[in-house]
């Protein structure tokens, strides 16, 4: 549905590492990953290259001072990463519900979780926005909220690399923001991620944390407790060769969706994921698409009938407050989140999809719609 998608030059980079035998979580290729992420998101920003974006929340959780007892305001309709290292500091989810717009945390739900709280004596320690499947949260809005009560933002901007907000790139909004390239993520070095500040300090602090907290000292010294997640050089020599192409694969994201509202667009029912306004752009990291509940189809028949023709398809995300492991959590909303669930699709949008590849998902799905007029 969303495989890694390789430019070209990532292999010089990673021989370049062994040449010089630079095997290790440091070297040329991190450096140079992180200078390049800094300068593709500008806004002063300072990036620690980790060993994926889990890793950066649980940093991020941990920079801000999270710990057992506290709790942390986290997006329902996620990937369960957003809210596991939250559990990690023995700290407490609850959980918000999506605004019908962006797909992304409610700001109206988030003000309303954050109000209860303080009136119960546990105001929140920080928020935990995502920008799903590409797709910009209402920056504003949130941003708004989280100055308002004084609770730091952690911007999950895993799926959103290379989106942007009124022409600010994602991952630049937070008090600190998170970067996957996770193999299937818009960019890949098959396993990693990065943690984004504008705070030298933090971002030194970020990486003191992810090499096992070492102190200076001529022995192994260590007075906290770290973390063995850092970047190797080899992956962060991938990532070098992919930031090369990164603009290029946004673009093919993007074609992608086009693609779909092109197959859709006579299909009543059916709507294909898409920015609310001009002030949002999504690299579309993955294309998805819903379905009303007067259509002659369910978003699972489309499933099965792709899946018929080895095409994966997927459901979207099944909100957290959902999910078995958070079934005690506080959730504050109604049913958007859920109704998304239970009525959507993310459909293939690799960037490296071939003509074949695109003809093969338009028999599939012209051959469904036509049967069900």
């Amino acid at each position: 549905m969303s495989s890694p998608h390789m430019g070209g030059k990532e292999q010089d980079f990673v021989n370049e590492a062994f040449k010089t035998n630079w095997i290790a979580p440091l070297g040329p290729n991190v450096n140079g990953f992180e200078a390049a992420l800094e300068n593709y998101l500008g806004e002063q920003s300072k990036v620690a290259a980790l060993s994926s974006g889990t890793a950066a929340i649980h940093l991020a959780l941990i920079l801000l001072g999270v710990s057992k007892g506290d709790e942390v305001l986290c997006q329902s309709m996620t990937f369960s990463a957003s809210a596991n290292p939250v559990v990690y500091q023995g700290a407490t989810p609850i959980f918000i519900d999506s605004e019908p717009d962006t797909w992304n945390m409610s700001p109206e739900f988030l003000e309303q979780a954050i109000k209860d709280r303080i009136a119960k004596g546990k105001k929140p320690k920080a928020i935990i926005a995502v920008h799903l499947y590409g797709m910009p949260f209402k920056a504003d809005e949130i941003l708004e909220i989280s100055k308002k009560y004084t609770i730091p933002l952690i911007e999950d901007a895993a799926e959103a690399l290379g989106s942007t907000y009124k022409g600010q790139k994602c991952g630049t909004f937070g008090d600190i923001g998170i970067l996957s390239f996770n193999g299937n993520k818009i960019i890949t070095t098959s396993g990693g991620g990065a943690l984004v500040t504008k705070n030298a300090k933090v971002k030194e602090q970020a990486v003191f944390l992810a090499t096992q907290a070492r102190d200076q000292a001529p022995h192994y010294q260590h007075s906290q407790i770290g973390y063995n997640y850092r970047l190797s050089n080899i992956c962060a020599g991938i990532g070098r060769g992919q930031m090369q192409v990164l603009d290029s694969h946004v673009g093919l994201r993007r074609k992608m969706n086009a693609f779909y509202k092109d197959i859709f667009k006579n299909t009543s029912g059916v709507t294909v994921f898409s920015e609310p306004d001009p002030h949002f752009f999504s690299n579309h990291w993955l294309s998805c698409i819903t379905i009303s509940e007067d259509a002659p189809f369910a978003a699972e028949s489309i499933r099965l009938a792709l899946l018929k023709d080895d095409i994966e398809a997927r459901p979207l995300w099944k909100p957290m407050h959902l999910q078995p492991v958070f079934k005690d959590a506080l959730y504050f909303g109604e049913s958007v989140a859920e109704n998304f669930f239970n009525s959507g699709l993310c459909l293939p949008s690799g960037s490296n999809l071939t003509k074949e590849d695109k003809q093969r998902i338009i028999n599939v799905l012209d051959a469904f719609i036509t049967s069900k007029r």
